[in-house]
């Protein structure tokens, strides 16, 4: 498959009276046409800062330092926002994770859908819009889509406003599409057909998609492959099989111990302890090291380099260092 984005050693910071936060710190990834990264970990990881860099939205305060946003062969990361304006909603496509405070309360549903098409398929008469407007929200799931365009964000249910929201976003047939903790406010249910409705999406469009979440479980049922941030970086990517299966490095183990199993008995799950480092303050060696319970004296005065094991599998992580025995 053809390479469709690439990230080269992005670096995103937010300049604080404090100091500078490295909130992206040289992340790096590749995603091809039709396929689904995952990118996992705590809040205040990185992840949507990440993504919100790609989309050319860091919140004021914020600005990319330096690296490569390739997207179809062009760099993100030097565009203006004219240019920019011009991608966001036909060629990627974003979908945040409150979709109540996204659409608009005093606008029905139809006018806000109508809008994304008039500002990126203006060829389009109203008719026309109009029919395509009921046909993705068919294509959504949602049942009586006339009636729908006609109603107000407040009177959807959440899984109702989610699914109008990846209507929104697929309206012009983006060919990447950033999911931004698209189930974190829904039940498990709505959650399960939320993600069901990714996949089937993703197979009729061939839509490439970025999920941002800290839900393991999600992952495992859309995701070819996941990269694990903590702390600014990505610490570990593999293809999710390869995850889940053959974790690497520490910090994904404890991701995956806090994991709920329906084998689990009582009182097994495991959090893992301490808290994220303070990203204002500069650090020398591995930002785990803190909470690793298998941190060496390496580990605290050098950060570490990425190794590739088999399967593309990349880690950051001293044990995998050639000197030393692998971790079981």
């Amino acid at each position: 498959m053809s390479k469709l984005l690439t990230v080269n050693e992005l670096c995103t910071s937010f300049f604080t009276k404090f100091g500078e936060v490295k909130a992206v710190d040289h992340v790096s990834f590749e995603l091809d046409k039709g396929e689904v990264l995952a990118i996992v970990g705590e809040s205040g990881s990185g992840k949507s800062v990440t993504s919100m860099s790609i989309m050319g939205l860091v919140a004021k305060g914020g600005k990319i330092i330096s690296g490569e946003i390739i997207f179809e062969d062009e760099d993100l990361a030097k565009k203006s926002e004219k240019e920019l304006s011009k991608i966001r909603g036909k060629e990627i496509a974003m979908i945040f994770q409150d979709p109540m405070t996204c659409l608009n309360p005093v606008f029905t549903i139809g006018n806000q859908m109508e809008e994304v098409l008039k500002i990126h398929q203006k060829q389009l008469s109203k008719k026309e819009r109009h029919a395509k407007m009921v046909e993705m929200l068919e294509k959504v799931g949602l049942a009586n889509p006339l009636e729908r365009l006609k109603q107000y964000p407040h009177e959807l249910s959440g899984g109702m406003r989610q699914r109008i929201m990846i209507a929104m976003s697929l309206l012009c047939n983006p060919k990447l599409l950033i999911a931004d903790e698209p189930t974190t406010a829904l039940d498990v249910t709505i959650q399960a057909q939320i993600v069901d409705l990714m996949r089937d999406l993703k197979d009729e469009f061939n839509t490439a998609i970025i999920l941002i979440t800290h839900d393991l479980g999600v992952v495992a049922g859309i995701a070819d492959k996941v990269a694990v941030m903590y702390a600014g970086e990505i610490v570990e990517e593999a293809k999710v099989d390869d995850l889940y299966y053959h974790p690497l490095h520490p910090y994904t183990w404890g991701l995956l111990k806090a994991l709920p199993r329906l084998d689990m008995k009582e009182n097994e799950l495991r959090p893992i302890p301490g808290s994220t480092p303070d990203l204002l303050l500069e650090r020398k060696g591995c930002p785990f090291f803190d909470r690793c319970e298998y941190a060496m004296e390496c580990c605290k005065e050098h950060r570490p380099d990425k190794f590739v094991k088999e399967n593309g599998h990349s880690v950051k992580c001293w044990r995998y260092h050639e000197d030393f025995k692998e971790v079981e």
